[in-house]
């Protein structure tokens, strides 16, 4: 029995089962972004996951942006973005794009499983059925399909996708099929669990990050509350952690492919059902507006505005969390674009930026002098960060989310 897969979306969540997969089996990576596979089939990440040493695997490895070199596959892993629009509905685009693409080449007996996220029924309703309209052929019969969530982090390398459960759910029974899903998912992950519901995957993976996004609404809100009526966040959260069922959230600002989009993929399909999660979306609003709350902590530093606009002001921390190279979503990016409408002496730094942020000239590649600035602003941790913020002048110092 032989199994070839193929990822297609070479991204954060598709490089990662690539490499894992490559362990036991030949496997393919197909993008159609023509310059992320030059640089793949050279072992270079440009999201900076990956080293150069980390491609060597068991088995080959081939990356393509050519959709006919991997026909031969019979196990298609289908990662690629699920975005929304700028009115925050969800826009499939690419991944019916892919469904159509994938239609082209799909042979009998042929296994697809879907990792993006989406909300329930995409698979099915969507995903699936444009294979079916383009291909011919009919699901769970001619082929095979199922649903498998990913949870790849972006810079996490405690949680990572050998040592995390990987949902796996299907409802055919074809035992080769069977077969073969379970020696693909069993190769990449310690712990699979199975479903026969997918519409119950396709959800569960949306709360699980909706979850983290309410609950850091709510330290937003609290930090925010606690700065109005000047009382020691720090202290506060210090004091109601003493309690045994107290759960700790840091606050800050919310960015990445999955938390800021994963509400508007749930309320789409709640509303459409007649219900409007309410609590969901006004935390998702909380979080959007910490923008305004920084911009705001900022301004008020000079007192004057006047003086504000004069000041020349580095902004530290603009990927959309510490230590990787994602600005997908990044509130740190909008927040020094924003500042340079107001004040063009303002300009950023973040070392874990791709290269391709440093030809705009208001980000740094380096800091030569910490302390000609009128104004540091520090939007997020890293050890590396720490070392400037020694350096800094303390007056002269917006640690906005109390990182140090």
């Amino acid at each position: 029995m032989q199994i070839i897969p193929c990822v297609v979306g070479l991204g954060y969540v598709g490089l990662p089962m690539v490499l894992k997969l490559a362990n036991k089996f030949d496997t393919f990576g197909y993008d159609i972004n023509k310059s992320r596979v030059i640089f793949l089939k050279k072992r270079i990440d440009t999201n900076n996951e990956f080293a150069k040493f980390q491609f060597t695997t068991k088995k080959d490895i081939s990356f393509s942006s050519n959709i006919d070199q991997v026909k031969n596959c019979n196990f298609f892993i289908v990662s690629v973005p699920t975005p929304v629009n700028k009115k925050n509905i969800p826009d499939l685009n690419i991944l019916i794009k892919s469904a159509k693409q994938i239609a082209k080449i799909i042979k009998k007996d042929d296994i697809i499983f879907l990792e993006s996220t989406v909300y329930p029924g995409v698979t099915k309703n969507i995903f699936i059925k444009t294979i079916k309209k383009y291909s011919n052929l009919i699901p769970n019969k001619d082929f095979f399909y199922g649903y498998s969530p990913e949870r790849i982090n972006p810079g996490d390398k405690k949680h990572n996708i050998s040592n995390i459960s990987k949902i796996v759910s299907f409802n055919f029974s074809d035992k080769q099929a069977v077969k073969k899903t379970c020696l693909i998912y069993k190769s990449v992950s310690k712990n699979v669990v199975y479903t026969k519901n997918i519409e119950d995957a396709e959800t569960g993976k949306l709360i699980e990050n909706i979850q983290r996004d309410v609950n850091i609404a709510f330290f937003n809100e609290l930090l925010i509350f606690c700065d109005k009526i000047n009382l020691n966040y720090k202290n506060v959260v210090k004091l109601a952690s003493t309690k045994w069922n107290f759960l700790k959230f840091n606050p800050g600002l919310v960015g990445g492919h999955c938390l800021p989009i994963n509400p508007y993929y749930l309320s789409s399909i709640s509303l459409k059902n007649k219900f409007n999660p309410k609590l969901i979306l006004t935390a998702r609003k909380r979080n959007e507006r910490m923008k305004d709350y920084v911009l705001e902590k900022i301004i008020k530093f000079f007192k004057k505005k006047e003086i504000f606009k004069k000041s020349k002001i580095l902004i530290i921390g603009l990927t959309y969390k510490p230590g990787v190279a994602d600005c997908r979503n990044s509130i740190g990016l909008e927040i020094l674009n924003n500042l340079n409408n107001i004040n063009t002496n303002t300009y950023g730094y973040d070392p874990f930026l791709e290269k391709k942020f440093l030809k705009n000239s208001k980000i740094l590649k380096n800091i030569k002098n910490i302390n000609s600035f009128d104004l540091i602003v520090f939007l997020n941790f890293h050890k590396i960060f720490k070392k400037i913020y020694k350096k800094s002048q303390k007056n002269k110092v917006l640690d906005i989310f109390y990182n140090y």
